[in-house]
């Protein structure tokens, strides 16, 4: 195995070439679906050359393999790109497909020892990118004595960037004559994935990275090149002004529907009152508020002489799930979760409550109402 690290350690393509799309007749599937094991099918049938297996639903992951649809594009090398899920992941001998010169795992290295065995049982090369400190911490997990596998793990650059230098590079190499990305996308790409990296790597240092995020969020049920064969094409379309406005005016939607929640806090016994007393409120059809409330609601209980939590309810399903939040860095709120069957953080946890039991930590009348 040959790890790189940049710090002291250190024919058909069937995303867009090809006459086949992995997508079903029916109800849409993904991941080890019956069109993920069809679209393998045709690559046995078709001694495809090149596999690439991309981190599902990651940014960084469906920007590799991007940049791994355009470089076979360029060069005109079979290539199969399949998203890779831990939901359902594909097993080792779905993989193992005659005539595959190269697998790519891009932004994750498989399973533990997955991609290790891959290349025994293939003795084909396996190229994977990652940027995670888990990945590094657990890097002997993955080694073996396999010349076949090269890992390039950046705890620096997201596998997204990495993965674009590597194949601007392989294309440079080919002597082709072409760019991965003409001069009218370069420049758009290029800072999609600064911002993309400042989040992957949580250091938060680019101007609007909070309204970046809100609006790349919305494009993640997109990422599915399986169920989504127009995938490449809106990832290539999107630009970081547009996400930051569209950002923007979703903090602004929020926070205004916020507002109209944080008049109507009631007083919550938390625990019956065997933890004390802190404000709450109902956000039923708005889990997605939970924290920014919570937190708010935080410090208005605390001003109102009240414990330091605030307490958002609404409904789950046919459950009633009780979500606490505090800014405050001496409070504990996972305490009280355990002790009902749920979990988290100290400043930040949830579990479900019983109707009946939620009722009894209600303290009364409604302390504000527009």
């Amino acid at each position: 195995m040959t790890l790189r690290h940049s710090t002291s350690l250190a024919g058909k393509n069937w995303s867009g070439i090809g006459r086949f799309q992995a997508t079903t007749s029916g109800r849409p599937q993904g991941f080890r679906s019956n069109a993920a094991l069809e679209s393998l099918t045709i690559a046995r049938e078709e001694r495809t050359q090149n596999l690439v297996l991309y981190n599902y639903p990651s940014f960084s992951g469906a920007f590799s393999a991007l940049f791994a649809h355009l470089f076979h594009l360029h060069l005109n090398i079979p290539c199969l790109i399949l998203p890779f899920s831990s939901v359902e992941p594909f097993r080792v001998e779905d993989l193992c497909i005659d005539g595959v010169e190269k697998y790519y795992f891009l932004d994750f290295l498989g399973p533990k020892g997955f991609a290790a065995e891959l290349s025994r049982k293939t003795s084909c090369q396996v190229i994977g990118f990652d940027h995670r400190k888990s990945t590094l911490s657990d890097i002997h997990l993955y080694e073996d004595r396999n010349s076949n596998l090269t890992y390039h793990v950046n705890l620096e650059k997201s596998s997204s960037s990495a993965t674009y230098n590597y194949f601007c590079s392989k294309l440079l190499e080919s002597n082709s004559t072409a760019s991965l990305l003409n001069n009218e996308d370069k420049e758009r790409v290029e800072m999609v994935l600064k911002y993309i990296e400042d989040g992957d790597l949580r250091r938060w240092n680019f101007p609007d990275i909070k309204q970046f995020n809100i609006g790349l969020s919305k494009w993640r049920s997109k990422l599915n090149s399986v169920t989504n064969p127009h995938m490449f094409k809106q990832l290539m379309k999107i630009d970081v002004m547009d996400l930051v406005a569209n950002g923007s005016a979703t903090i602004s939607s929020q926070e205004s529907l916020a507002s109209k929640y944080l008049e109507k806090v009631f007083k919550v016994r938390l625990g019956r009152g065997l933890y004390g007393e802190c404000l709450g409120v109902r956000i039923d059809g708005n889990p997605n508020l939970s924290d920014e409330i919570g937190k708010k609601l935080s410090v208005e209980s605390e001003a109102a002489g009240l414990r330091p939590i605030g307490a958002v309810v609404y409904m789950q399903g046919k459950n009633l799930k009780m979500c606490l939040r505090s800014k405050d860095s001496s409070t504990d709120t996972s305490v009280i979760a355990k002790v009902y069957g749920g979990g988290g953080f100290p400043n930040s946890s949830s579990f479900i409550i019983r109707m009946d039991e939620y009722n009894l930590w209600l303290s009364g009348a409604i302390l504000k109402n527009n």
